[in-house]
């Protein structure tokens, strides 16, 4: 296994979304590589963020789409829609020009979230059929529902899309209380048969459905049981990435590198335990 830093809890608002600070920090994680994540921000300056990314030569092979574009196709309005899709086309454009595999995307999200889901299952086929125009393979999160839940909506997704391939994200089941579903019998044939090609790991520290504490913890911060989680890992005998979602800002915009460290250190020892 390949263990990633998302991009994301080292760069983000409460440090201006400075993706220059990559170099400082990417010197000090002890990572395999790192997932980027995209900002909307980010669009006036995407030559700059290409150049700059190139000229870093960081090993980064999976790029998180802005999570806006689900919400803005989920909109259902023309004008959102092509929002959306630009958005995605220039999330492609960066990942092809770094040498990245894999694009991660939430299909729908925001507060319209899966509200108009048979828009956003639509509209994959076209998002797809783009990716693949980059030589991407997308993959859709189980992003969180205020209609349904994200193992309901992956089905119908995989029923609609046989050949559909997916992120599983921790903090995002734990928060609909669905993580235990990925250990048992009757969602097999998501890990047999490939369709979860990657894996988001986050802690989250509350009861379900608590939308005040939506927040990626660090492992160990919340109440996952990570320990289960890795034996799972073990007898899937998964061999990909996983990436780490936990955000480590203190007020200042400043990193906890030692906490994100300690992390990655957890995350290797799932692959030894017997």
């Amino acid at each position: 296994m390949k263990v990633l830093c998302s991009t994301g809890g080292i760069i983000g608002p409460q440090n201006q979304r400075n993706f220059r600070l990559l170099e400082k920090y990417s010197k000090e994680l002890l990572c395999d590589g790192f997932e980027l994540m995209m900002y909307k921000a980010w669009y006036n300056e995407l030559d700059d963020l290409i150049s700059y990314l190139k000229d870093l030569q960081l090993y980064i092979p999976v790029v998180h789409c802005e999570k806006n574009i689900g919400t803005c196709i989920g909109t259902g309005t023309a004008e959102e829609i092509k929002r959306g899709i630009d958005f995605f086309k220039a999330d492609c454009r960066v990942a092809k020009e770094i040498s990245a595999q894999m694009l991660v995307l939430h299909l729908w999200g925001g507060m319209v979230s899966d509200s108009n889901f048979d828009t956003n299952l639509l509209y994959y086929e076209k998002l797809n059929e783009i990716a693949k125009q980059y030589s991407l393979e997308l993959l859709i999160e189980n992003i969180v529902c205020n209609v349904k839940d994200p193992m309901t909506r992956w089905c119908q997704l995989a029923e609609f899309y046989p050949n559909i391939n997916f992120v599983f994200d921790t903090k995002m089941a734990s928060f609909h209380g669905q993580l235990e579903l990925l250990y048992q019998k009757e969602y097999e044939w998501l890990w047999k048969n490939g369709h979860i090609c990657h894996y988001h790991i986050g802690d989250y520290g509350s009861f379900p459905m608590d939308w005040s504490n939506l927040k990626s913890l660090p492992i160990g911060m919340g109440n996952i049981d990570f320990d289960s989680f890795g034996a799972f890992l073990r007898r899937s005998s998964y061999d990909g990435f996983l990436t780490l979602e936990g955000s480590s800002f203190d007020d200042n915009g400043d990193v906890d590198i030692t906490l994100l460290n300690k992390c990655f250190e957890i995350i290797r020892g799932w692959d030894k335990h017997s």
